[in-house]
């Protein structure tokens, strides 16, 4: 019997992200092993669920062929970890997937260097920016980028590794075979055609349960990175479960500083005063510690755009002239009160449209 049908046997028993998966990998390195001896009577290991033992004694391994043939016809991958080709990074996870489901290619999985990019679904202009050009020259340096395929800065990064026609690689809190969301359907096209892969725990036509389903991945993101890196995130964001795992694994943990201002950035910022991350000013920083550093220069700087901020940075960059001007001028030009000023200021130098001067003026760049 084809060895993938024990193991879609044994996944399906433990269901997806099992803490006890490594535990029983040590016990039973064969999944063949083990159903062998629940078929000549033996109750599974005792630490297993209720479920888990039900399912082993009441399921035949020969009874996942239409799985698998559901897979081959989708061309859809099966890694099981006895496979040369299992992502070797996510052996690190005591939870490690015992089936995982692939599309594109299975080639980038495996012996090249990884850098996570993640961040918030909602991203101002500021870090949409961010996690791109940081994601772009990681990219043109080789770098194979993971992040989740969800809105926001997931996507930065894997549209940057597609521009840079170097394999991304995103792992789905979803069935393989179902695009979450429905909108990256061409980005997720385009990352297959690339070289990259779409990776999952969950196999085509999965109905089971979904809450907690994009947590759980967020540990395979963490698992196949080398190092992490946060583009902006809120102080209670799904990201920082991300950086939870990470930590766990001894990935080291990289945030872009943002604004004081910004309840966007409060999550990264405290992540930095807090010395959970290092700082992620420019691209390099991420490759020094891949051993990459002397190879990528910084992202290129990009030439002001002021649709790309607020409406309130709008209207203080129109009231910037070439000579420096204080708060309260502008605060009078803008018609908007200080700390609105404020914060558009901040915004405006984080995204290269306006330069501080000392005694707090600014000159429009």
């Amino acid at each position: 019997m084809d060895s993938t049908l024990y193991w879609l046997w044994l996944a399906e028993a433990l269901g997806s992200g099992c803490r006890l998966a490594g535990r029983l990998l040590e016990e039973y390195p064969d999944p063949a092993e083990l159903y062998g001896q629940v078929k000549a009577g033996r109750k599974p290991p005792e630490y297993l669920s209720a479920k888990a033992h039900e399912f082993m004694q009441a399921v035949a391994p020969a009874q996942m062929a239409g799985l698998k043939k559901r897979c081959d016809d989708l061309n859809i991958f099966i890694l099981t970890p006895d496979s040369a080709d299992y992502p070797q990074r996510l052996r690190d996870l005591p939870d490690l997937p015992l089936a995982l489901y692939v599309t594109g290619s299975i080639a980038c999985l495996n012996g090249r260097r990884y850098a996570g990019m993640v961040g918030t679904r909602r991203p101002s202009a500021y870090g949409r920016q961010a996690a791109f050009d940081l994601s772009l020259a990681m990219a043109q340096a080789g770098v194979v980028l993971v992040s989740g395929l969800a809105d926001g800065l997931d996507s930065e990064a894997h549209r940057a590794a597609v521009q840079a026609d170097v394999p991304t690689v995103a792992f789905l809190g979803t069935a393989i075979d179902k695009t979450y969301p429905a909108s990256n359907a061409k980005l997720r096209t385009a990352i297959e055609k690339g070289g990259g892969a779409v990776c999952s725990e969950y196999p085509p036509g999965y109905s089971g349960r979904t809450t907690g389903t994009f947590l759980a991945r967020n540990r395979l993101i963490a698992a196949q990175s080398e190092a992490l890196c946060v583009a902006e995130a809120r102080s209670r964001s799904g990201t920082l479960n991300t950086v939870g795992h990470a930590a766990r694994l001894g990935r080291p943990v990289l945030a872009v500083p943002g604004s004081i201002y910004s309840a966007l950035s409060e999550g990264t910022n405290e992540l930095l005063r807090t010395h959970r991350a290092e700082p992620l000013c420019q691209a390099s920083d991420v490759l020094t510690l891949l051993g990459l550093g002397e190879e990528t220069e910084a992202p290129a700087q990009q030439r002001f755009d002021p649709k790309t901020v607020s409406a309130d940075a709008q209207a203080v960059y129109a009231a910037l002239i070439a000579e420096p001007q204080g708060i309260d001028a502008l605060c009078a030009a803008a018609n908007l009160p200080a700390g609105r000023v404020l914060a558009a200021c901040t915004e405006l130098e984080l995204m290269g449209g306006a330069q501080a001067m000392p005694g707090r003026r600014y000159v429009a760049l």
